[in-house]
């Protein structure tokens, strides 16, 4: 049995109605650590947000010991584009993400570095490379970024960890904090998560290619689609092809213990948040840990 310990648990919620709402709503679920976007993810449009929001974000988290906070960057960011134009509008985005994380007090920024579009991956990963370093060169923040694997999807840069490792190692220290790592993502990408052999395996990747104190959040999510299929489509936990038996084999290995974990399942309906998160705890329970 794994040692009892505090886990961080939580789902990404909405910032409707303020910054703040965002905790009100992760208050609300018992949730202990949060992802939020800062804006629309849609949009390239930011705006301003007042002192007092910000105030009161930051005192809230304070007050619910909500943490580590994360923000999620936008989907339209693309730093591995052939468009000069596109990598230059989603560097200062990139920028931008940071200096509100900053701003609020999240501790990191979860980034998806992009597509090649058709274009070489190893290529577009050196595109991504070198916009990441100009980043680097434009400021230093509290925040860091962690690099999230992708699903294998056509075009996709960064779905085996090695992918990662080679965008990371090319980028100056001290931007780059870590990897959020996505089990979804993982399990399409063709990492099985389905068994205690394969989990250990995936961990082993981390360890070889990022490190093993790389991954700074875990995104838990289960998946519509087949191992290796290259789709990206979350399922409510245990309803999907990893499983419930994929999730406790998860839960309970030693590599990935003490990791915030973050759920982005479906939100069809009011009560998917609490049913989920009713399921990942009693996984830990069972487990012996405590959220």
């Amino acid at each position: 049995m794994i040692k009892s310990q505090m886990l961080r648990l939580g789902v990404h919620t909405s910032i409707a109605g303020g910054l703040h709402m965002s905790l009100e709503r992760a208050r609300d679920l018992g949730c202990n650590t949060v992802q939020i976007f800062s804006h629309n993810p849609r949009g390239w449009a930011l705006r301003e947000r007042e002192e007092d929001e910000i105030s009161l974000f930051k005192s809230l988290a304070d007050r619910y010991s909500v943490a580590p906070i994360f923000i999620h960057t936008s989907y339209l960011i693309n730093l591995a584009s052939a468009d000069r134009s596109l990598r230059k509008k989603s560097m200062e985005m990139v920028i931008n993400e940071l200096r509100i994380a900053d701003s609020a007090g999240a501790q990191f920024v979860v980034l998806h570095t992009g597509s090649s579009c058709g274009d070489d991956p190893r290529t577009a990963r050196k595109r991504a490379s070198s916009v990441l370093r100009e980043v680097s060169q434009r400021g230093k923040w509290r925040a860091g970024l962690l690099l999230e694997n992708t699903a294998g999807e056509r075009g996709d840069i960064t779905s085996r960890m090695e992918e990662i490792s080679d965008i990371m190692e090319n980028v100056p220290a001290g931007l780059i904090a870590g990897v959020c790592l996505d089990t979804c993502h993982a399990f399409a990408a063709g990492y099985s998560l389905t068994s205690e052999e394969g989990i250990d395996s995936l961990a082993g990747d981390v360890r070889k290619y990022v490190g093993p104190e790389a991954v700074r959040l875990l995104h838990l999510n289960d998946s519509k689609g087949e191992i290796s299929s290259g789709v990206d489509r979350h399922e409510h936990i245990g309803r999907g092809k990893i499983g419930l038996r994929g999730f406790t084999s998860l839960l309970k290995h030693p590599f990935y213990s003490g990791i915030p974990l973050i759920l982005e399942t479906p939100k069809k309906l009011k009560d998917d948040d609490v049913m989920n998160l009713r399921v990942v705890r009693r996984l830990i329970a069972a487990l012996g840990n405590k959220v």
